[in-house]
């Protein structure tokens, strides 16, 4: 077991995510130091044993920093902003960034802190916060070696799955491709789910012969209840999956890779976003495939597990 407090940590991001990867990080022994925006947001992470930062500059004594924050421009802010990590002119040796940002934005990053003498490790990862509290989120990493083996245990705490996929900025396409193949796979559930119901089935027992077979994935028991009793509370919005999906074509323009499912599912989403589904999951493909076949769903109001718990 490696020793938890090998490092001094420090953690910035506290929304849904990054409060529920920081908890696990606390619960797991780490010597943990959170910062976040909204300062009320954090602190009931002291209850796990995470210290409150009162600045970011306070994080620049850490060894590792870990960054799960809105966009690519946050990032840059919290990092070397005028009261950035490194605004007092010292910087962790690793930072660590989870955040959903384009491989230009992750390269600059990098660049930005190779100047400083800080390693960047990016690190997006598959899942949200009821697959963090199962401990069943998994992460891809790129960037120095070394750099990821002193943060994999980290890693490990927080998720069951860690992958090291090379240099630079390669996990970012990894994570690319993870999000094309949740759109294709989605949008062939909402077909095969409307065809074996038009056919006279119930959604809830085809879901159940599916989950079972060879066919059957994690993902596909995780969505079931939102197919089965038409619960689209929002895990993922259409509009964040149409980005993904065109990082994804464009990806495969600049490899010459042709395509052609990820560019009708595109077409898909693009639909789901004109037929006013934009604020709920997007897994409403399901209502947009009913409604192409001339049904209305109902949900079934049955108890249906999502496989996590």
């Amino acid at each position: 077991m490696a020793n938890m407090k090998q490092h001094k940590l420090g953690w910035i991001g506290i929304g849904r995510m990054g409060y529920a990867m920081a908890e696990r990080l606390a619960q797991a022994g780490c010597d943990l130091t959170v910062w976040n925006r909204t300062r009320s947001k954090a602190e009931p992470l002291a209850k796990s044993g995470a210290k409150i930062a009162g600045s970011l500059a306070d994080l620049a004594a850490c060894d590792i920093v870990f960054t799960m924050v809105s966009t690519g421009k946050d990032v840059k802010e919290v990092l070397f902003g005028p009261n950035g990590v490194a605004s007092k002119g010292k910087a962790p040796k690793i930072v660590v960034d989870s955040t959903s940002i384009s491989l230009e934005e992750s390269a600059e990053i990098r660049q930005k802190l190779a100047g400083l003498g800080v390693k960047l490790l990016a690190a997006p990862v598959s899942g949200n916060a009821k697959v963090i509290k199962a401990g069943r989120l998994t992460v891809v990493a790129s960037g120095p070696k070394d750099a990821f083996e002193a943060v994999a245990p980290y890693m490990r705490a927080i998720g069951q799955g860690v992958s090291y996929v090379g240099e630079g900025e390669l996990s970012r396409i990894a994570k690319i491709c993870h999000n094309v193949m949740l759109g294709v796979v989605t949008q062939s559930l909402a077909e095969i789910t409307i065809l074996a119901q038009k056919a006279g089935m119930k959604r809830h027992a085809f879901l159940d012969f599916l989950n079972k077979s060879v066919m059957g994935s994690t993902f596909t028991r995780y969505k079931s209840p939102a197919l089965v009793n038409l619960d689209f509370h929002v895990t993922f919005t259409p509009e964040l999956l149409r980005k993904d999906l065109d990082l994804g074509l464009g990806a495969g323009r600049d490899f010459g890779v042709p395509m052609p499912l990820a560019s009708l599912t595109r077409d898909m989403v693009q639909t789901l976003i004109g037929n006013g589904y934009a604020d709920q999951d997007f897994s409403t493909l399901l209502l947009l495939e009913a409604r192409a076949s001339g049904i209305k769903l109902e949900p079934e109001h049955v108890e249906v597990g999502d496989g996590l718990s």
